[in-house]
This record gives C-alpha cells, structure tokens and sequence, in this order.
C-alpha cells in the first residue's frame, strides 16, 4: 500500500515541486544519485572499484519526447564512456541504459540507432552496456531491441522484472550462453492484471526466476538487497555447480556456476562490501544526472526505510 501511494504522488505536479524545491531533498538525493553530471558519476564510480566492487553507471533522464534530447542522451552516454575508459575503469564499470531515454516512445528505430552507437563506445571502451527495463507497456519493444543489439554486441545485457506475471517465460528464453540477464523485482506502479503486487508473490516470483536463470547457460545478475534473496543465490549457483554446469573457483575447494550481486548505491553499502569482502562479485549500480526526480521516488517507494530516512530528513531541517 506505502508504495502505491508513493509511486501515485509521484506523478502528482504538486508533490513534484514541492520536493524538488525543499531545502533538505538534495542532501537526500545525494545518498542516492552520485552526482548532477559525468565527472561526478565518474569519482563515484573510482571510490567504489578502488574498494573492490565493480559498477553500473546510469545516466538519468528517461521519457525524452523529442529527437534532439535524444541525441544529446546518446552523445552523453559516449562522453561518459570515453571518460570511464581514460580514468582506466573499463572494464570494472558498465553503463545502463534506458531505451525511453533514446526515443523509444516516439521513434523505435531512432532509439535503436542511438543505442547501438552507445554500444559500439562502450566496446570501444572496452566495457559493454545493459538496457534497463521501463513499465510493463514497453516491455515487448524494449526485449526486441535488445536481441537486436545483441546480434552485433552479444554482451549487451537485458533486464527482466520479477513482479511481472510473464518474467518466468521471459527468463526462459534470455537464459542462454552469453546472456546477461539482470533481476530485480520492478519499480513502477502496474496494474494487477499484468504484476503481483503482494510482496509475499514478488518474492516468490524472484525465487522462481532465479532458480531459471541459475540453471540456464547464460550470466546472471541478482539485483536484489534482500538477505534471504541474497542467500538463495548462493544456494542456487552451488547447487548448479553440484550437477555438472561451468563453475568458477571462488576458493580452493569451493566453486559455482558465475553470476553477480548487483545493489543500489545508498542501499545497504556495508552489505556490499561484506560480500565482496567474502570473494562475491558485487556490482553497484549508480545514477548520475539532473533528472533524479522520478528515480528518487522509485527507490522510496520499494523500500519503507528509504521513505523514513527521507522523512526525517524533512523533519529534521525544520
């Protein structure tokens, strides 16, 4: 119910400035969006490799509605590819992208175009680019856009989303060898027709889609903060190494089938770092950008203590 509320005031114009304008948001913001441009994105993204985890940069600003915004997304995207390759954290750290940001909504073939442009700089980087998953309206088109990329860029990766009532099929086929699939349990506000929205069947749904991608051949990436999902992973890749699948050797005596944790900067970074202090791989995925509004009120809505913390900001800057 909390993030039903949240994610519907958000889109509310009045709950929009009146925390785009308070004092205190910024100071907010800036536990989860590293900073308002690439250099910021790029410092960012040193500290956390030089700690041992690798990142995911995002730049925001989703929903372009016309072609020149379009254009200058890409041109950052190459911007912050060649930035990341000349600070020399390729191939540590990837970039995510949002296809809407492209022009998806208006010129399918124009965000395609542009994406495989920013693919070809994240290869010439010598990093690789995974495509973000938007609400469940464009999940078909944004799917198809990545088997296309994939067919020149094989290590383009894919998002699914375990709310959705068609993630277990869509696993299924993304779980092939070389493909990078991302889970995460979903961030948007969709209509019970097409997502649970019990947490109970979500997370029941992102065990089911894990068991999938663990057993399949392609990479999986597990978004998740949840200490039981958490877990899970590492039960499912052992038990996947047990039957015979490629392993990885963590440790002398200990191997696994590959895969990743991913979380979200700001969230949970002790967690992180205790994983990757155990050998895990761990991925931080880190938004920078001016456009932090609509990405702010996702991460408050998924989780109950992102919305207090941000509460008691509020009440403590009076």
């Amino acid at each position: 119910m909390l993030r039903t509320v949240v994610l519907a005031a958000s889109g509310d114009p009045h709950v929009r400035r009146l925390v785009s304008t308070s004092p205190v948001t910024h100071a907010v913001v800036n536990r989860f969006v590293a900073g308002e441009d690439v250099l910021a994105g790029v410092s960012v993204a040193g500290r956390i490799c030089d700690a041992g985890l690798r990142v995911s940069l995002d730049v925001l600003g989703e929903d372009t509605t016309d072609r020149q915004r379009a254009h200058e997304s890409a041109a950052t995207y190459r911007d912050l590819l060649r930035a990341l390759a000349d600070a020399g954290l390729t191939p540590a750290t990837e970039v995510s992208v949002k296809l809407s940001s492209f022009g998806q909504a208006f010129d399918p073939p124009l965000a395609r175009e542009l994406a495989l442009g920013v693919c070809q700089a994240a290869r010439d980087a010598g990093t690789c680019v995974t495509v973000d998953m938007e609400d469940h309206t464009t999940t078909d088109a944004t799917l198809t856009a990545v088997a296309e990329l994939r067919r020149e860029f094989d290590e383009t990766g894919a998002v699914v989303q375990a709310y959705l009532r068609r993630t277990e099929a869509d696993c299924r086929d993304l779980a092939v060898a070389g493909g990078r699939v991302r889970l995460c349990k979903g961030a948007y506000a969709e209509p019970l027709s097409v997502a649970y929205s019990r947490r109970a069947e979500v997370d029941a749904s992102y065990a089911r889609c894990l068991a999938i991608l663990m057993a399949g051949r392609g990479y999986p990436m597990v978004a998740t903060h949840d200490p039981a999902l958490v877990e899970l992973a590492a039960r499912l890749a052992g038990a996947v190494a047990g039957s015979g699948a490629d392993l990885i050797a963590l440790d002398p005596g200990h191997a696994r089938r590959p895969f990743e944790y991913q979380m979200l900067f700001g969230v949970r970074p002790g967690e992180q770092r205790r994983l990757a202090g155990a050998g895990e791989v761990v991925r931080v995925y880190v938004p920078c950008g001016r456009e932090w509004y609509a990405y702010l009120m996702r991460r408050l809505a998924e989780r109950p203590a992102n919305l207090l913390f941000f509460l008691r900001a509020l009440r403590s800057s009076r």
